[in-house]
């Protein structure tokens, strides 16, 4: 065993670090808002009332839905937990530090033990990476299976072991459950497959080749059967509204490649920057420098060994990430960071790798490798989020919820919330959970209102609000309020005579 620890103590430390960043009191720092509510909302349906489900998440835009399986992903972990919602944000954590994991195993193959070590470390201490490793939210699996994908498609075609083609494709079913910008991991497989061909294999590699792709086809159109039927029951909602967002592109797509091109390098530093330097502008300006002038220098140093070796993984990490950044530019919206999740582990491989690489040349070689290398330990350490007080999510919603029980002495009430941008499931989360008397205002209008505001982008104003959880509720007075870490609760009963 000791043996063993010291052989292996770089890498043993290194997961030591990315879980402590991930568990480390994971309660108070998850995320716990609209979307993680609905989730467990639906997930415990399914667990108590055996009410299966065809789709997943709504996307935030284009009103279509993702599949349904990552919420079958999580069951089990809010099971595990007795319907806690830290389950969920456990078990991702514990994805979060097998992607970490992962980058190192998978770039020790394809490169070596100093660049899977640089590579673990960047994407065990990324703050950015860390947020989206601590709360269960369904865009936050996307590395690890985009990860298993690349490297599952590099397997197959660089040894000819067309079987991991299954498993790529099992990889990018969930990549595309978790998010629908998974399609833009499809130029790997198409560049490789376009590399296949022009090798002229032979009869016997080809018919074994188009065997595994057959079954992996069919896998993925099995896949899709809860999706296809949801469709046929709603008149091809997803379909449709799949057609609109691509169609009617003024406010969504651009499909012309080119016009990625003016915010390529803006979008190169954002991603850059978000991920190794913390969001400052400088260092994320220094390391994207550093990722584009290295990528250039070797691809022309190494040109005549590349074209020998198409499948060569540092190749694979360059095109991987050009061709995301290409589609994440013909987005005309804001790109948030979890839109690149499917960025995250060549980031940090493609920038462990260059390091490595530049560090042989020569003493500025070393010099210029240190220096990024200590820039962005430093810049992801200063931004860590234990440096900041923790948001409590979970428990401000528990003691919120336990609080309206108790004022409403356990007699029907109605729920409402205002906020810019929340809604009110992981509030209704815990009523249902206390089965307590809470009703629709479409089944049931009660004597009493709860409307609980999150003070952010807007004013609370309960009475004459234009919000219909509220107006539905009718001519209403407050009757009391309070606040509970920032977040105000206000109390409504009826007022029949419209006087305050």
């Amino acid at each position: 065993m000791m043996e063993f620890i010291k052989k292996h103590r770089f890498i043993i430390f290194i997961i030591l670090i990315a879980s402590f960043f991930r568990l480390y009191r994971i309660g108070d720092y998850m995320e716990f808002l609209g979307d993680q509510g609905r989730d467990i909302v639906i997930v415990r349906d399914f667990l108590k009332n055996g009410n299966f489900f065809f789709i997943g998440p709504q996307t935030s835009t284009g009103n279509m839905y993702l599949g349904p399986f990552y919420y079958y992903f999580i069951a089990p972990s809010l099971l595990l937990a007795n319907f806690n919602p830290i389950g969920p944000a456990i078990f991702i954590a514990l994805l979060g530090i097998l992607t970490t994991y992962l980058v190192y195993f998978i770039s020790k193959i394809w490169f070596n033990h100093s660049t899977a070590l640089i590579a673990s470390f960047f994407f065990a201490i990324s703050p950015t990476i860390i947020k989206y490793s601590n709360f269960s939210w369904n865009p936050n699996v996307m590395p690890l299976f985009a990860l298993l994908f690349a490297y599952f498609i590099w397997k197959s075609f660089s040894q000819d072991k067309f079987k991991n083609l299954i498993y790529a494709t099992l990889s990018f079913i969930m990549a595309l459950n978790a998010h629908y910008l998974a399609l833009l991991l499809l130029p790997i497989p198409l560049i490789y497959f376009t590399i296949y061909l022009l090798k002229k294999p032979t009869a016997k590699n080809k018919k074994n080749f188009f065997k595994y792709l057959a079954i992996s086809s069919i896998i993925f159109l099995i896949s899709l059967i809860p999706q296809i039927a949801f469709d046929i029951k709603h008149q091809g909602q997803n379909i449709g509204a799949l057609i609109t967002f691509f169609s009617q592109r003024q406010t969504t797509v651009n499909l012309k490649a080119y016009k990625a091109i003016p915010i390529a390098w803006p979008l190169f530093t954002q991603i850059n920057g978000s991920l190794l330097a913390g969001k400052i502008p400088l260092p994320a300006t220094l390391i994207s420098l550093f990722i584009a002038l290295s990528s250039l220098f070797y691809l022309f140093k190494n040109f005549s060994q590349i074209k020998k070796n198409l499948y060569h993984p540092g190749f694979l990490l360059m095109f991987w990430y050009f061709f995301g950044l290409i589609g994440l530019g013909l987005y005309k919206q804001h790109i948030y960071d979890h839109y690149f999740g499917f960025l995250f582990p060549v980031v940090t491989m493609l920038t462990a790798f260059l390091i490595t690489y530049i560090f042989q040349i020569k003493i500025y070689g070393k010099i210029i490798s240190v220096l990024i290398f200590l820039i962005i330990v430093f810049q992801s350490f200063s931004h860590n989020q234990f440096l900041y007080q923790p948001p409590r999510q979970l428990w401000t919603t528990k003691q919120i919820v336990q609080s309206i029980q108790q004022k409403s002495n356990q007699e029907p009430f109605n729920l409402a919330l205002l906020a810019k941008q929340n809604y009110d499931p992981p509030y209704r989360y815990f009523f249902y959970q206390n089965k307590a008397p809470l009703y629709d205002l479409k089944d049931k209008i009660t004597n009493q209102l709860f409307v609980i505001c999150e003070p952010w982008q807007i004013e609370c104003q309960p009475i004459n609000n234009p919000e219909w959880a509220v107006a539905a509720f009718g001519w209403a007075k407050i009757e009391s309020q309070w606040e509970i870490n920032g977040i105000q609760i206000f109390r409504l009963i009826h007022n029949l005579g419209g006087t305050p």
